[in-house]
């Protein structure tokens, strides 16, 4: 691509007028899309297109930076990586932690000079001659093409649970989680069955006075040799026995909580024991069924996240189970294109638009289909006069 890019923390001028494609997100999914855009440009010939990405942080990294320091991948980093770029090994070839990865989504972005416009908030789409109209917290923008790729890390999921309002302690979400120094010495509940649940209550061990970690089902461990290689390898099958009308084993399959090595010592060692879910909370603690109350200075939710999609409310889309209806394009077992005929994409969400898209290693495939349709879709289509400024598409890096 032939990027302006702008200062990081800064936005750098204005938005272009128009472009071809604009990409709402600057997180590992925008940026595999950039990389399979730049490669789907090699095929082409004619006018280049032009791209933006646009990104509501100030900074490179996407939702890892807000991670806790202990939190670490499933997998070491060979099978972490995004498409055309191999991630570092960290010291000692342990799975990477969120810093690591933060710095490797940055490195990557300058690799590939992917033109991402920060802090730039988009804070909806609507429907426009000719394409789309993307308005922003920095003025509008058309676009021939719009592809969602904004996670779901910004939409935390609070559970509706009794007593909740009138707790006197501390309360927040996995989402606000940044270590367990601010919980020294305090009686922590943490809510979840998930990798969440686990990492979180593990990581408070040894210094909350008391940890309780609580979920609706006796949590299920993947076996202690099953990482994130496994993981896609399921998840890979999985699309290829849909494809062929055969019965999918997913990933759920195997189980709900990977044994990372701090979850693993602290399970094997006897202190991370799963509750049962509390009946409800009171004002100085929570109560379970059996009748126990215990007292509790603080609550983590670790509920899980839903897309965020709000920006994408004002298009009248048809929505089925809380995102917007997609279908597959010819040739591609990916759900990424929007089902109402508007010239929209969906990636990195989760299953429903490609099963593991949500992960690092897991978003190539479903990136490189939404690049391919992308590509396809505009240049059946005759484009507009005005180009703006953004991003021009070429093989100068690969």
């Amino acid at each position: 691509m032939l990027l302006s890019g702008s200062p990081t923390g800064a936005l750098s001028g204005s938005l272009p007028e128009a472009v071809d494609v604009c990409v709402v997100g600057g997180g590992q999914s925008a940026l595999a899309l950039a990389f399979h855009l730049r490669r789907a440009e090699r095929r082409r010939t004619g006018t280049p297109l032009t791209v933006v990405l646009l990104d509501a942080r100030e900074q490179p990294g996407g939702a890892w930076q807000d991670a806790w320091p202990s939190l670490r991948l499933f997998s070491p980093a060979g099978y972490s990586s995004l498409p055309g770029r191999l991630m570092s090994r960290p010291p000692g070839d342990e799975p990477p932690d969120a810093a690591h990865v933060v710095d490797y989504l940055a490195d990557y972005e300058q690799r590939y000079d992917v033109d991402v416009r920060r802090p730039v908030r988009v804070e909806t789409v609507e429907r426009a001659e000719d394409g789309l109209r993307v308005r922003t917290d920095h003025g509008d923008l058309h676009a021939r093409a719009v592809v969602s790729a904004t996670g779901t890390w910004d939409r935390p999921l609070w559970p509706a649970v009794p007593g909740a309002d009138g707790f006197a302690g501390e309360v927040l979400h996995v989402h606000d989680y940044r270590g367990p120094e601010p919980f020294a010495g305090e009686r922590v509940l943490v809510v979840g069955g998930g990798n969440s649940g686990a990492q979180v209550a593990a990581d408070l061990l040894g210094t909350a006075a008391a940890v309780h970690w609580a979920t609706r089902r006796p949590p299920r461990y993947l076996p202690d040799d099953v990482d994130g290689r496994v993981l896609f390898e399921v998840a890979t099958q999985a699309v290829r026995d849909r494809a062929a009308g055969r019965e999918a084993r997913g990933v759920g399959s195997l189980g709900d909580v990977v044994a990372v090595p701090p979850v693993r010592a602290a399970r094997d060692r006897g202190d991370l024991v799963a509750e049962p879910m509390v009946e409800r909370l009171t004002e100085r603690g929570a109560r379970w069924a059996d009748g126990r109350e215990d007292p509790l200075d603080a609550v983590v939710w670790a509920t899980g996240f839903r897309p965020a999609l709000a920006h994408l409310r004002g298009l009248g889309l048809t929505w089925t189970d809380g995102h917007p209806a997609t279908e597959t394009p010819d040739g591609s077992p990916f759900a990424v294109r929007s089902a109402d005929g508007v010239p929209l994409w969906l990636l990195g969400y989760g299953d429903w638009c490609g099963p593991a898209s949500a992960t690092l290693i897991g978003v190539g495939r479903p990136a490189a289909a939404v690049a391919a349709d992308v590509v396809a879709t505009l240049d059946r289509a005759p484009a507009r006069q005005s180009r703006g400024s953004g991003t021009v598409v070429s093989s100068r890096k690969q």
